[in-house]
């Protein structure tokens, strides 16, 4: 199982993040989250502020380029396998900083790849 951060995270049942927690969990994988405000998704409670997470194996996105510039630092310091920059969320820019520390990126739809058994 990959312990997984969703970036992005929301408790509206229409966003994909919400629906990218909910089958994470269905398929068992552990995940932590960060929101832009405070919610719970299933049993997956998550904050505003950037918590030290540890043994994270993949980060997946849903916020915009222009909101994950604040999370650079942030993602670099929790040293992910991976990270999956779901559609809308693809940022060239970061994907060179990351490949610099030899992390993986990929760009799909996290809720694909669950869905395929290729996550």
């Amino acid at each position: 199982m990959k312990k997984t951060l969703v970036i992005g995270a929301s408790e509206n049942p229409d966003r994909y993040s919400y629906m990218a927690i909910e089958k994470l969990r269905k398929y068992a994988h552990p995940v932590v989250a960060i929101g832009r405000k405070k919610g719970k998704v299933k049993d997956v409670s998550f904050d505003t502020h950037k918590e030290m997470f540890e043994d994270i194996d993949t980060i997946t996105l849903y916020l915009n380029p222009k909101n994950q510039q604040e999370y650079y630092d942030y993602i670099l310091s929790l040293k992910p396998k991976r990270i999956i920059f779901n559609p809308g969320t693809e940022n060239s820019e970061l994907e060179k900083i990351v490949a610099a520390q030899n992390i993986n990126t990929i760009e799909a739809c996290t809720l694909v790849l669950l869905s395929t058994g290729q996550y």
